[in-house]
């Protein structure tokens, strides 16, 4: 299966759902007045989008309406893949782009952080780079255990310490095994942490903080969210990035959910480009960001005129 096709099956269901109000919306004909222009907003906002990104796109292809003279709904969405392309945020090549870098991955319980840093630390790897991995998840034995199986598929070490040790510790034991080793990208794994618990968030801070002290390469911290929680994961992407100044976001369990207009909502309304997304359960399922392949799943065609 292709690269496109893999997203495009992934997104499925966030498409069906999307195209279903799309076309309760044409049903009632292709005139661009303001019922056309209010229903195209509800209908982003219904497809998770969120309302500031949904609120720009609109008024966006509203403005290429007027200037281009187009004749009707039709043409308007044949512009609409491409806005929603340009209202993600760009940018995040740095991160995980073949360079020197740390990269801290932080999230709440259950979004698959460790299951991705596995696979990217796989992925690196078959690329030739020289991968060390962290396990900074101290709370959860099973997090320990789970990312050294993954380590063993990747053919990398990790570096652990017994449950319950100090988890800024465990990351300034990676670094220095990462000095050792001449590993180039070093990717820690962090406990799942609810946004609303302040005292789990100064902890999470604290490791942060270390780590950017104590490296002599390129840190970054990236959110690992999952698709399904919507516009509540919009919320716990709001908080991390306040606590820890976010250098991007990977969005997992997109084949799992209605609800991937959420990716559009983080990266607009915070800023933050997507460095991957998480379209299934394989190895491979986890995919380069591509706004413009993205924003085709996402939506579909819409090439039936009457």
């Amino acid at each position: 299966m292709g690269f496109f096709d893999r997203i495009s099956e992934g997104l499925s269901r966030s498409r069906d759902k999307f195209k279903e109000q799309m076309n309760v919306l044409l049903d009632r004909g292709p005139n661009l007045d303001e019922d056309f222009w209010d229903g195209l907003e509800e209908t982003l906002i219904l497809a998770d989008i969120g309302g500031a990104a949904a609120s720009e796109i609109v008024d966006n292809l509203r403005d290429q309406a007027t200037r281009q003279a187009l004749p009707d709904a039709y043409a308007v969405l044949d512009l609409l893949n491409d806005q929603i392309a340009e209202t993600f945020t760009p940018g995040g090549e740095d991160v995980l782009g073949g360079g020197e870098a740390i990269v801290l991955f932080v999230g709440i319980n259950g979004t698959g952080k460790t299951t991705t840093v596995g696979k990217l630390a796989k992925e690196a790897t078959d690329a030739g780079r020289t991968v060390l991995l962290g396990s900074a998840d101290t709370f959860r034995a099973a997090a320990i255990e789970q990312l050294e199986v993954w380590a063993q598929r990747a053919g990398v070490e990790v570096v652990t310490r017994e449950r319950g040790s100090d988890p800024a510790s465990v990351c300034y034991d990676t670094i220095e095994r990462a000095e050792q080793q001449g590993a180039d990208l070093v990717l820690i794994d962090t406990a799942g942490r609810l946004h609303t618990s302040a005292d789990l968030m100064r902890e999470l801070e604290k490791v942060v903080s270390v780590v950017r002290k104590r490296a002599n390469m390129p840190v970054y911290t990236v959110l690992v969210t999952d698709a399904t929680t919507g516009q509540n994961g919009l919320a716990q992407a709001r908080e991390f990035d306040r606590a820890l100044d976010l250098d991007g976001v990977i969005v997992t369990k997109l084949d799992g959910t209605a609800k991937g207009g959420i990716a559009l909502a983080v990266s607009h309304d915070l800023s933050l480009p997507i460095l991957k997304i998480g379209v299934g359960e394989g190895l491979d399922d986890l995919k380069d960001f591509d706004a413009h392949d993205f924003a085709r799943a996402l939506i579909g065609d819409f090439d039936e005129r009457s």
